[in-house]
């Protein structure tokens, strides 16, 4: 693996891309889904760490002008990530919840893939926890609607920290 390689998607059989309630686009499950399925990698350009944070701040940037929030930016290892931020990576679009039915894994050779949790229905919106952490947790609005939702999208790990910072500035 090396900076600048690019990865891109093939296919998946198990999903599509449509508009999403929670957020702009999501992808969907086009057929049931078993558990533990590998529905679909997320791909993009492997980027070195010091990259990764020149394009989130220049989104960051970007954002502020334009309204868009959009950073697809996959924590891949220690010394690399993935920029997502390509039309041909439908994975990018797959939405947080605080209630997710899928999760993301790296294989040994530096693959993500987004695997189903449980059982998934065709027509369903498929869900992972960005696992975002802490810092800056009030820029991360979160509109997923499960009852388990704080409003923020933050690891499950800092919503009880979340909580208590949220009631002491009450």
């Amino acid at each position: 693996m090396r900076a600048g390689q690019i990865r891109k998607a093939r296919p998946s059989p198990w999903c599509e891309v449509r508009s999403s309630q929670v957020h702009g686009r999501g992808v969907f499950a086009s057929r049931p889904i078993p558990a533990g399925t590998r529905i679909i990698e997320y791909v993009g350009e492997v980027i070195t760490k010091k990259e990764a944070a020149r394009r989130g701040v220049a989104q960051l940037e970007r954002a502020a002008r334009t309204g868009d929030a959009a950073v697809y930016v996959f924590i891949l290892d220690d010394k690399y990530d993935i920029d997502g931020n390509f039309e041909w990576n439908p994975a990018r679009l797959i939405n947080h919840s605080c209630s997710p039915n899928c999760e993301t894994e790296i294989d040994e050779q530096h693959h993500i893939w987004v695997i189903a949790l449980r059982d998934i229905a065709m027509g369903e919106e498929l869900f992972y926890d960005y696992h975002f952490d802490i810092d800056n947790f009030e820029d991360h609005p979160c509109r997923c609607g499960s009852p388990e939702c704080i409003g923020f999208i933050v690891s499950r790990d800092h919503r009880k920290e979340v909580k208590r910072r949220l009631r002491k500035h009450k």
